[in-house]
């Protein structure tokens, strides 16, 4: 009997690894069945299988679970056929084509770019898994819109080709509006003072542009954060948000936010101490930025500008990486706060180069010539920031963007990158203007700012109107010295006829020329010097009034003026086209000096302020006075030196110079005193191309000239309103304005509509 045991064994044995040996094989070929769209090549790339590679049922799974991974097949199923591995696939179908039908609200556009964020989009593989996914974030969509009403309903239909067709059925339903906002729990402030502090508004008169009553999880998430800071800039530590409820009607159309607060109470500033290292910068120039002190109410928004501070001076010493840590110590008991300022300035940086991109024009040393940020030194915040806003001011530049990139390899190195959109510095025209000061304009120029890209002016013109000739050769080198001072000259020769000025009926000629010197004070100040001689004689005509005619009997028609104009000027302004912050002061005196046919000199001071209110409006605030006189062998200021006021340049809305005083036969005769004032609120116009050459503004003007400064009258200064705008077109600027006088007495000239085309602003 133990033979036979034997026996059973040995052939169980046999039976076991021939059955072992016919689960697995070598593989010697590899078929795919199945397929439509996809080619072989892609399902051999994701096969864990290999011809030569041996294999058994047990590698099944991972086999197909590999092909599962890729998305493109619904169904994977193996077989042996002798030594061939066959793959038989159900592929998904393609999408042809995502309809969106009934959207208005949301742009097909930005919706699609939702759906191909996950994964839904035209040429893609469909997965039916996706729907519920899409449905969801196109809800997301638009509940952040206010609309928690919408319904959406999905469509697939079946294509040749394997392919499908999606449609997405939108019906976006009405917005909700917020009906009331509650604060449960403020004792310190009112409900009417917390609620100004959020954008959520319940729904007023400006709410269908604002979009204020409209909730989203995000726009109440800010608001909180809104009265976090409104809460500890007034020293209340401890506040916190305990809880929000949001509950919307059955109906999706009323929305009621109550916002749950603690405020805890106010806490005091024991005290506020610096400590850590400072590198090179004094420690007392650091302590000097700690302005809050001992026993005031803790704000947030100070402690923070003062850390602002802090690392803004160690960035002007190179420290551009510093890390202000401020520390604060509470006192629960007693309700205050110790502060401390922990500084840790990092390395020193340093910039290896700086380098220019965009200046397809400009030389590379005429940019570099505005620079106070210099090669081989630390990186200075302060240098950087005044460097960018001196390329601003050049004229022939639109636009300056500044960035500082690591230099590979180093931990103390930066590259400076200036990117920079150059505006066209000029031009050579031949062509026709209109103004409604000059009348018809022939004109043929040549204007240059950056004439052959040296930042050098040039300026030839021949301009033919309706006022007369005007003839002219200017230069200009701003550089003419390595430390900034300005040499040029201008040469000129005009004709003009005075009535079509609006001003009394006479004719102007002169010509002369002008030596013109500018020194640098300091990085906001300049001097100008400006000698010159001039020639004018006076034509009259039968309608000259009898006070010129007067005039010139008893000092002649024939002037030789031997002038000097001296200026000073204060300029903090960003840009000098379009500004949005700094100012502009400028004081100038004009001289006939001694042995002048015509012994006079004009004073004359301007300003103008810029207010930053956001970013896109600006508001400006400007003014300028101006005072004539004559001394020695004159008896006062020669006519033809009169001051005028009225259109585009001072008060708008009256005839240009057709303010003040009036010969006897009433055409304006100017003055020796002007004054005027104005304030805009200035914006670029949206969705226009190159909106950096355009401006709107909203105005209020007031001004008038008097004979003389003894003569000043606040009643009789005249006041106008209105929107204007400025255009820096290619061919010449283009200005409009639309103006109603406020004050217009019975004589005043009015004139509502105000233009000029291809006639210098400035």
């Amino acid at each position: 009997m133990k033979w036979y045991r034997c026996l059973l064994l040995v052939v169980g044995l046999l039976v076991a690894v021939s059955g072992a040996q016919a689960a697995s094989f070598v593989v010697r070929d590899i078929q795919v069945e199945g397929l439509q769209r996809i080619s072989a090549g892609t399902v051999f790339n994701y096969l864990p299988v290999q011809v030569g590679s041996t294999i058994s049922e047990k590698d099944h799974p991972e086999i197909i679970r590999a092909l599962f991974k890729t998305g493109f097949f619904s169904d994977v199923n193996l077989e042996r056929r002798g030594d061939v591995l066959v793959v038989t696939v159900t592929e998904r179908p393609a999408i042809a084509e995502v309809k969106l039908v009934g959207n208005k609200d949301i742009s097909t556009d930005d919706l699609k770019k939702a759906l191909t964020g996950i994964g839904l989009a035209e040429g893609r593989v469909f997965d039916r898994s996706l729907l519920d996914k899409v449905e969801q974030e196109l809800l997301q969509q638009y509940y952040s819109r206010g609309r928690y009403g919408v319904r959406i309903k999905s469509q697939v239909q079946a294509l040749e080709r394997n392919r499908v067709a999606i449609t997405l059925d939108i019906a976006e339903g009405e917005v909700a509006s917020i009906t009331r906002i509650n604060i449960v729990g403020n004792k310190a402030f009112s409900d009417k003072e917390l609620l100004k502090q959020l954008q959520s508004a319940t729904s007023g008169w400006f709410s269908f542009f604002t979009k204020d009553d409209q909730y989203s999880k995000q726009k109440l998430g800010a608001d909180l954060e809104s009265l976090r800071s409104f809460y500890l800039d007034r020293g209340y530590l401890r506040f916190n948000v305990e809880s929000t409820q949001v509950s919307i009607t059955p109906d999706k159309k009323d929305v009621y936010i109550t916002i749950n607060v603690s405020e805890g109470e106010p806490y005091t500033v024991q005290d506020a101490q610096l400590a850590g290292e400072f590198g090179v910068v004094p420690e007392q120039d650091l302590r000097k930025l700690i302005t809050i002190k001992s026993g005031e109410t803790f704000s947030r928004a100070k402690m923070t500008e003062v850390a602002k501070k802090i690392s803004e001076r160690l960035g002007e010493e190179g420290y551009s990486l510093a890390n202000i840590n401020t520390v604060p110590q509470l006192d629960d008991e007693n309700k205050k706060v110790a502060l401390t300022f922990v500084v840790d300035p990092g390395k020193r940086v340093y910039v290896r180069r700086i380098n220019f991109q965009g200046n397809s024009k400009t030389e590379d040393e005429v940019l570099r010539r505005e620079l106070r940020q210099m090669e081989g030194g630390w990186v200075s915040t302060k240098d950087l920031d005044r460097s960018k806003t001196r390329l601003q001011r050049l004229e022939y530049l639109e636009s300056v963007n500044v960035e500082t990139a690591p230099v590979p390899g180093t931990n103390d190195q930066v590259d400076v990158n200036y990117t920079l959109v150059e505006r066209s510095s000029g031009s050579l025209m031949f062509g026709v203007g209109y103004g409604q000061e000059s009348g018809l304009l022939l004109n043929v120029s040549l204007v240059q700012n950056n004439f052959l890209g040296t930042g050098n002016q040039l300026g030839i013109i021949f301009n033919n109107s309706d006022i007369g000739q005007n003839y002219s050769l200017s230069f200009n080198n701003p550089y003419y010295t390595l430390d900034g001072i300005s040499l040029g000259f201008r040469f000129y020769y005009r004709d003009i006829d005075s009535s079509e000025l609006n001003t009394a009926n006479y004719v102007q000629n002169a010509f002369g020329g002008q030596i013109n010197l500018g020194f640098p004070l300091n990085e906001f100040d300049t001097l100008r010097v400006s000698p010159g001689y001039e020639h004018v004689w006076i034509d009259t005509t039968p309608e000259t009034p009898k006070e010129i005619l007067d005039y010139l009997g008893e000092n002649g028609d024939s002037y030789d003026q031997f002038k000097l104009d001296v200026s000073w000027a204060h300029d903090t302004r960003d840009r000098a086209l379009f500004p949005t912050s700094g100012g502009l002061t400028q004081l100038s005196a004009e001289i006939a000096v001694p042995g002048s046919t015509a012994e006079f000199y004009k004073l004359n001071s301007r300003a103008v302020v810029y207010f930053p209110l956001s970013r896109w409006l600006t508001w400006s605030v400007g003014g300028e006075v101006g005072y004539g006189d004559g001394y020695g062998n004159s008896a006062g200021l020669p006519f033809f030196e009169n001051f005028y006021a009225g259109g585009l340049r001072s008060v708008r809305g009256f005839k240009s110079n057709t303010l003040g005083p009036r010969y006897s036969n009433d055409e304006p005769s100017g003055g020796a005193f002007k004054t005027t004032a104005s304030t805009q609120l200035i914006l670029p116009v949206p969705f226009v191309e190159k909106a950096e050459n355009v401006r709107v503004a909203a105005f209020f003007d007031i001004g008038n000239v008097f004979s003389t400064v003894d003569e000043f009258d606040v009643g009789e200064l005249r006041y106008s309103a209105g929107l204007a705008g400025l255009w820096v077109s290619p061919f010449g600027p283009i200005v409009l304005s639309v103006a109603a006088p406020l004050n217009a007495e019975s004589g005043d000239e009015e004139e509502n509509f105000q233009f000029s085309f291809g006639v210098p602003f400035n």
